[in-house]
């Protein structure tokens, strides 16, 4: 069986991108086939500049605190971006559903991607599993996978400066 790459890997991509905007589309179009996405179709520069709008659509996801508000943004990325689910073959990697259109620019393959994944990640994992770290200056992204479900913090560092910090406010 082959399983989508919807859900935890999107949002992940998602945050890197969102975290470290590509500067380029050879960069953006490296960092997805880092991430495992398969690109068979044209690429143009245009993409660049819709990613960017599109991870700037995804971050008012991220930064909504009502449960409702978090739902509606992320149906609203799914109104736009996503398709008829059907099965595809495209790579010659096994059979496995697309929530989108064929043929789509590397753009609209992310839109489908990150509001398809996000919308898994956040109704199987919880509403709440998608946030900015804790530590007050710091404001990345964190798409929480954990096995707990508490994450705070973007990385080990901040939860430890921001554990130092309390220790010596007390």
């Amino acid at each position: 069986m082959h399983l989508n790459p919807y859900g935890e890997p999107a949002v992940v991509l998602a945050a890197d991108l969102a975290n470290r905007p590509p500067e380029s589309t050879e960069e953006l179009v490296a960092r997805c086939v880092e991430s495992g996405l398969v690109i068979d179709f044209p690429v143009t520069d245009d993409d660049l500049s819709d990613v960017h709008e599109i991870l700037d659509r995804w971050a008012l996801v991220v930064d909504a605190t009502a449960e409702e508000d978090r739902a509606e943004l992320v149906n609203i990325m799914l109104e736009k971006a996503s398709a008829y689910p059907r099965m595809s073959n495209h790579a010659d990697d096994g059979w496995h559903l697309h929530y989108r259109d064929d043929q789509h620019s590397l753009a609209g393959v992310l839109e489908a991607l990150i509001s398809m994944g996000t919308a898994l990640h956040l109704v199987g994992r919880g509403m709440h599993r998608l946030g900015r770290c804790a530590v007050e200056e710091c404001h990345v992204i964190y798409a929480d996978v954990s096995r707990t479900g508490r994450q705070r913090y973007c990385s080990p560092r901040c939860a430890n400066r921001d554990a130092v910090r309390r220790h010596r406010a007390r």
